[in-house]
């Protein structure tokens, strides 16, 4: 294994490929034994030989995304962490991709525990600060789109009642500005959101507090918008992801 690992790592130095012989003698590894690691990676699609050059295989490729995209999850995670310690509230990061509400990471600890998902946070983006500064970011006919397929319902006697009244709301969220609830997608919470715009793509950095420290939210997130330009590049790195 540890001698597969080193003609592969060895390969990946080479752009252009690089022969057998020469493999062999950059790991050290007797030719025959090179040969014979060399035809069982190309089998299992780690490397592809073309013309006598080996050359990293699909299989390889598809651990080197892998392992970038871990990293850049791991980059982000960290950062939620910081604001989490930072503020002292649970934190939320999600996007909108391809028509759907996506949260992406959440950070939290035993003592400021997140909100518990109790409905589909896919399906309520009219509820919750997430969602809503989510849509508020899309343009008229996006967010149509998204209400067609998820129309509003009321989970709390505070959610907004119908499609009129969320929309006159989301055009009254002026750009960069935060997004607020107040125990409209869960009793006993508030929420706020604010918009992170990377290219075409919409996301969101969010926390929540119970509602009986309800005075404490514009505070948390005028701070948590502070944490967000510090942090802005690692949260960034999720767009690819």
């Amino acid at each position: 294994m540890q001698r597969a690992m080193r003609l592969l790592e060895t390969v990946a130095g080479h752009e252009y490929g690089a022969p057998a012989k020469q493999l062999a003698r950059e790991t050290g590894l007797a030719l025959p034994t090179a040969y014979h690691l060399l035809r069982t990676l190309v089998h299992e699609g780690y490397l592809r030989r073309e013309k006598g050059l080996f050359f990293l295989g699909e299989a390889a490729e598809r651990l080197s995304s892998s392992g970038a995209k871990q990293k850049r999850r791991s980059t982000v995670a960290d950062a939620l962490a910081h604001c989490r310690d930072s503020i002292g509230v649970p934190v939320y990061y999600a996007m909108y991709r391809e028509g759907e509400i996506e949260v992406m990471c959440v950070s939290d600890t035993p003592g400021n525990p997140a909100v518990e998902e109790w409905a589909d946070f896919r399906e309520t983006g009219h509820a919750h600060a997430i969602g809503q500064c989510l849509l508020s970011q899309l343009d008229e006919e996006a967010r149509r789109d998204h209400l067609d397929r998820y129309p509003v319902q009321s989970l709390t006697p505070y959610t907004v009642r119908d499609d009129r009244s969320l929309l006159r709301r989301l055009e009254r969220i002026r750009r960069m500005e935060p997004a607020t609830e107040r125990q409209e997608y869960a009793l006993g919470t508030v929420c706020a959101a604010i918009p992170i715009t990377v290219g075409t793509t919409a996301a969101t950095m969010a926390l929540s507090l119970p509602s009986h420290q309800a005075d404490r939210l514009l505070p948390a997130v005028q701070r948590l918008q502070r944490e967000v330009g510090r942090h802005l590049g690692s949260i960034a790195l999720s767009i690819s992801i």
